[in-house]
C-alpha cells in the first residue's frame, strides 16, 4: 500500500491498470480551475507514521507522502493524495480529496485491474462525501455493504482511513 503516490510511482501503476484518467485530469476535476495545483513532499518519521497507522487502523508502509494542495481566489480548497493498493491481486488507483476542516470531499477510482464487476457503482463511492477519521467509516457501518465487491469496498475504505490518518499527521490536525 502506496499513500500519496510520486508521480513516477503513479506513472507504472497506471501502466499495469484500466486507466479511467491521468493524474492531470483527476486533480483538474477535485480542483477545477481558476485553482491553482501546488504539490507538496512530506517525510513521515518512524514514530508519524507509526501514528498514521494507528489512527487508520491500516499499515502506512511509505514514508514518502505527496500532496496536492488546490487553492482558490479565498484560499485552500482541499489536499488531494493518490493512493495505490492491492484490491485482491491487482493494483487499484484512487485519488481522495480532503477538505480543509478535515473531511473528505470526495474518493475517485482512478485506475482499477481486477473485473470490473468487483467496482462498486459511484453513488457508493459519494458515502464518502463529510466523512471524517471515525469508527462509522467503514463497511457495515455508515458504508453499506456491495455484494460482489466486499473486497473492493473494504480497500477503498481503508485507503480513505489511511489517507485522512496521513493527512492529519502532516498538518498537525485533530482526525
Amino acid at each position: 500500500m502506496i499513500c500519496a503516490l510520486p508521480a513516477a510511482l503513479f506513472a507504472a501503476a497506471a501502466l499495469s491498470a484500466p486507466a479511467y484518467s491521468s493524474r492531470e485530469q483527476a486533480l483538474a476535476r477535485a480542483f477545477p480551475p481558476p485553482a491553482s495545483i501546488e504539490r507538496k513532499t512530506y517525510f513521515l518519521s518512524d514514530a508519524e507514521r507509526e501514528k498514521a497507522s494507528k489512527l487508520a487502523r491500516s499499515k502506512v508502509e511509505s514514508s514518502l507522502v505527496v500532496a496536492y494542495l488546490g487553492r482558490g481566489p479565498k484560499g485552500l480548497l482541499g489536499t488531494a493524495y493518490f493512493d495505490t493498493h492491492t484490491v485482491r491481486t491487482m493494483p487499484e488507483t484512487l485519488l481522495v480529496t480532503v477538505r480543509p476542516d478535515g473531511s473528505l470531499e470526495g474518493v475517485e477510482v482512478i485506475a482499477f485491474n481486477e473485473p470490473e464487476d468487483y467496482l462498486p457503482r459511484p453513488a457508493w463511492l459519494h458515502l464518502f462525501s463529510g466523512r471524517r477519521l471515525d469508527d462509522d467509516l467503514a463497511v457495515g457501518r455508515k458504508l453499506a455493504h456491495v455484494t460482489g465487491a466486499t473486497l473492493t469496498t473494504r480497500s477503498i475504505t481503508e485507503a480513505a482511513r489511511r489517507v485522512l490518518a496521513i493527512h492529519a499527521v502532516v498538518t498537525k490536525a485533530a482526525p
